[in-house]
C-alpha cells in the first residue's frame, strides 16, 4: 500500500472508531436496552448473581452472558447508561481485532485494513453500538471463535483451543445453540471444501466440543436454579417450567418456527434479509452480493478459494434466519465480519469490465444517498443546535477534497468516499438524531421526576412489561401491576403508577376511576416516522405518558 492510501486508511481507522463510540452516553430510545439494563441493575439490586428478574418478577427468555458483562460494568463504574454499553464496545473493539487478525491471516494486510473500515462503517454494526443489544458481543465471539478454530485446524494449541471453547460458549450464553451454526457451520464448511471431515472426529475437535460444554455449565445451573429446581413457578402462564429445556429447544426451535411464548405477527419472509440488508449493511451490501456471486461461482468451479470458513459459516446462518419465521434486522450484525472479509477482496483486486462499473456504481450509490438524506432530515428535523451538523459537514467536504484530490485510483477513491459518507451519515445520526429522539422519551421524563428526593416513599409500580426504561432511569425497583387487575389491586397511600397512553386509553374505556399525578410529553414509536423528522409535524405522531393513583 502507498503511504497516502495507508494515510486515510489511518485517518479513516480513527474517526470510524469515535463514531462507533459517539453515541456512548446517548439516552435510550428504544425498549429493549432498557430492558436489559433492568435485568442486569436487578443483579445489583438483589444481590444475585445467577437469576434474572425484572419487575420484580422471573424473566426467561435470553442467556446470562451479556447481563453478566453489564453487572460487573456497573459494579465497577455505577449504574449508568454509558456503563450499560461499555462492555459491549468493548467487544465490538474486539470483533475489530478478531476480523483483522483473521483476513490477513487469509488474504494481507490490504484486504485486512479494508475489511475493518467495512464492518466500522457498516449501517447496523454502528446503530447496534448505541442501540446495544447481544449484538456487539456476538459479532466477537463468532469471529474469534472461527479465528481461534481455523488455527486449531492447522496445529493444535492449547491456547487456541482454550478461546475457541471459551469464546463459543460466551456465544452460546448470548444468544443460544443456534449460534454454532456460524462457528461450526465454517469448520465444517472448511473441511468438506479440503476433503479432511474424518478430521472433525479427531481427539482435539472432540476435546473442543467437550470444553465448550464445560465453559456452557454456568448457564445450565443458573438456568437450573432459577426455575428446575422450581417447578411451582409460574412462567408463560404456566407451571413445571425447565430453564433448561427452554434455553436448548424452546427458546432457539420456538423462535424459528415463530411459535411459543415469544414470537412475531406474520409467518417471516423468506427475502426478508436479502432487503434489510440494503440499508443494514449500506454501503456495502450491492458488493457483498456480487462477492458472495464470485465465490459461489469459484466453488461451483472447483477453484480453490483462501479459506472457506466465513462463506460456509456466514451464509449458512443468514440462510437459517432467512427460513426462520422470526426475523429482525439486527441478527446478522453477529456475522457482518464474516461478510467484510468475504468481500475485502474484491474493493481492491482487479475486476472483469462489468465487475470494475459494479464496484463504482454500487459504492457510488450510496456515496450520494447518505448526505443527500442528512441534509433532508436536518433540514425537515430543524434541531435547535447545528453544531455537530456544521462540524459533521466541515470534515466530510474536508475528506472529499483530500481523497479526490491525492488518491487517483478510480476504485480506491470509491472505496474511501463511500467510508467517509457512511461515517457522515452516522456521526449525524448518534450526535443530532438519536438525542432528538430521546429528548421525547417521556418514561425519562417522568422518571427524572420520581427520583426526587421528596418522593422518596413513593412506592412505584408500572401497568405495561413495555416500560422498562422507566424502569432503568428510575433510583428505585419498580413493581408490576397487570393492566386488567388495576381496578381490584389494594394500593396503599404511597402507591403511585406509571401509564401509557394505551393504559390510559384502556381504564378510561373501562370506566375504572383514577387520579392522573402528572403527566410528561411523549415520542412512543421505535420507528423514526416521517411525521416526527418534519418538526411542524411532530405533535401528530406524540402522546403523553402519566403518573396516576388508584
Amino acid at each position: 500500500m502507498k503511504d497516502k492510501l495507508k494515510l486515510f486508511y489511518l485517518l479513516l481507522f480513527v474517526l470510524a472508531l469515535f463514531v462507533n463510540l459517539a453515541g456512548i452516553n446517548v439516552n435510550f430510545f428504544t425498549d429493549d436496552p432498557g430492558l436489559y439494563a433492568s435485568i442486569a441493575k436487578n443483579l445489583i439490586y438483589k444481590k444475585d448473581f445467577l437469576q434474572l428478574y425484572t419487575y420484580g418478577q422471573d424473566w426467561l427468555d435470553k442467556p446470562h452472558f451479556p447481563f453478566w458483562m453489564v453487572y460487573f460494568s456497573f459494579k465497577l463504574f455505577g449504574i449508568s447508561v454509558w456503563a450499560y454499553r461499555l462492555p459491549a464496545l468493548l467487544f465490538f473493539l474486539l470483533g475489530i481485532i478478531y476480523t483483522h487478525l483473521f483476513a490477513r491471516k487469509y488474504y494481507g494486510v490490504e484486504a485486512a485494513t479494508i475489511a475493518v473500515l467495512i464492518l466500522m462503517t457498516a449501517q447496523y454494526a454502528i446503530m447496534g453500538n448505541t442501540d446495544v443489544r447481544a449484538e456487539p458481543y456476538l459479532l466477537a465471539l463468532v469471529i474469534g471463535s472461527i479465528y481461534h478454530i481455523s488455527r486449531l485446524v492447522e496445529r493444535f494449541s492449547i491456547a487456541d483451543l482454550f478461546l475457541a471453547a471459551l469464546l463459543t460458549a460466551c456465544a452460546i450464553m448470548t444468544k443460544g445453540i443456534f449460534v454454532i451454526t456460524a462457528i461450526y457451520g465454517g469448520l465444517l464448511g472448511q473441511l468438506i471444501f479440503q476433503k479432511k471431515f474424518k478430521s472433525l472426529f479427531s481427539i482435539k475437535f472432540i476435546g473442543l466440543f467437550l470444553l465448550t460444554f464445560v465453559f456452557t455449565l454456568p448457564e445450565f445451573y443458573a438456568l437450573y436454579i432459577q426455575f428446575d429446581l422450581h417447578p411451582e413457578k409460574l412462567v408463560f402462564d404456566r407451571h413445571k417450567v425447565s430453564g433448561i429445556k427452554w434455553f436448548l429447544w424452546d427458546s432457539q426451535f420456538g423462535r424459528f418456527v415463530n411459535k411459543g411464548p415469544i414470537s412475531q405477527k406474520g409467518g417471516g419472509d423468506k427475502f426478508f434479509y436479502m432487503h434489510t440488508l440494503l440499508w443494514a449493511f449500506a454501503p456495502w451490501c450491492l458488493l457483498f452480493y456480487y462477492a458472495v456471486y464470485k465465490r459461489l461461482k469459484d466453488i461451483v468451479k472447483k477453484i480453490k478459494l483462501a479459506e472457506y470458513y466465513t462463506i460456509s459459516g456466514g451464509l449458512l446462518l443468514l440462510l437459517l434466519f432467512s427460513l426462520s419465521g422470526f426475523q429482525l434486522p439486527f441478527y446478522t450484525n453477529a456475522i457482518f465480519p464474516l461478510f467484510a472479509i468475504i468481500m475485502a477482496p474484491y474493493c481492491y483486486v482487479q475486476l472483469s469490465g462489468f465487475g470494475t462499473k459494479y464496484r463504482l456504481v454500487s459504492q457510488w450509490i450510496y456515496f450520494i444517498l447518505f448526505p443527500v438524506a442528512v441534509l433532508i432530515i436536518n433540514y425537515f428535523l430543524k434541531p435547535a443546535d447545528n453544531l455537530f451538523f456544521i462540524i459533521g459537514s466541515v470534515v466530510f467536504v474536508a475528506l472529499i477534497l483530500s481523497i479526490s484530490t491525492q488518491i487517483k485510483r478510480a476504485h480506491q477513491r470509491a472505496f474511501l468516499l463511500t467510508c467517509s459518507a457512511a461515517l457522515f451519515a452516522n456521526f449525524y445520526l448518534v450526535t443530532v438524531l438519536y438525542k432528538e429522539v430521546a429528548s421525547y422519551n417521556g418514561q425519562i421524563t417522568a422518571a427524572r421526576y420520581v427520583n426526587r428526593p421528596s418522593l422518596a416513599k413513593w412506592h412505584l409500580y408500572s401497568l405495561k412489561k413495555e416500560n422498562n426504561v422507566f424502569q432503568f432511569y428510575t433510583d428505585k425497583p419498580i413493581d408490576y401491576v397487570w393492566l386488567e387487575d388495576f381496578k381490584n389491586f389494594k394500593a396503599d397511600s404511597n402507591a403511585v403508577f406509571y401509564a401509557s397512553q394505551l393504559s390510559i386509553d384502556y381504564l378510561t374505556a373501562k370506566h375504572i376511576n383514577f387520579t392522573v399525578l402528572q403527566s410528561f410529553q411523549n415520542y412512543p414509536q421505535e420507528r423514526i416516522l416521517p411525521d416526527f423528522v418534519n418538526k411542524p409535524n411532530r405533535y401528530k405522531v406524540l402522546d403523553k405518558v402519566y403518573l396516576i393513583t388508584k
